[in-house]
């Protein structure tokens, strides 16, 4: 991606996730466009107004209590406000070709419990498992000295079965993203 991308996309998230509290636009300050992890693929959707969605993608291994699991992590998730409720959301599916060239086992994300019914009316265009209950750590994108290195959050987990079954899906109470959230 060129600079100008990368400060279209930081305004867009600043745009899209600033309504949800400032701290959530923050990591998008200047020209950066991504928040933690940078995605390794990004699914951008364009309109005569600029960016209209995004999704971005990176591959992991998360560890689900003992197990080490390859998911093609979903993230930076957003629809530029104007936009909402027109059904876009629905182009997260437009990535799952990719996840399957990909050749992961499962998409994992993570929501916060007030997109639960967003999430999932993704249901009726295939497979969507969401999971309460489970505690996500992840470590900070960059170090600091006031704050622990991993954060906590007691979020929704969303997976969805590419090349394996849900029933495949290792049980455990707690997932370690081994990274920075996406």
């Amino acid at each position: 991606m060129e600079l100008a991308e990368h400060i279209e996309l930081a305004d867009f998230f600043r745009m899209t996730y600033g309504p949800t509290g400032p701290f959530n636009a923050k990591p998008f300050e200047g020209s950066r466009s991504w928040a933690g992890a940078r995605p390794e693929l990004r699914l951008i959707a364009y309109d005569a107004n600029g960016v209209a969605a995004h999704l971005g993608l990176l591959r992991r291994f998360i560890k689900i209590g003992a197990i080490d699991q390859l998911v093609g992590e979903l993230g930076l998730y957003g629809v530029r406000p104007d936009l909402e409720g027109l059904g876009i959301g629905h182009s997260v599916h437009a990535m799952l070709p990719v996840l399957r060239e990909l050749a992961v086992p499962f998409a994992f994300g993570t929501v916060r419990p007030a997109l639960q019914k967003h999430i999932e009316r993704f249901g009726r265009y295939g497979p969507v498992t969401i999971l309460s209950g489970i505690r996500v750590s992840s470590t900070l994108p960059e170090a600091r000295l006031d704050k622990p290195p991993t954060r906590i959050d007691d979020a929704l987990v969303i997976v969805l079965p590419i090349g394996r079954s849900i029933s495949d899906w290792p049980a455990g109470t707690v997932i370690d993203r081994n990274g920075p959230e996406l």
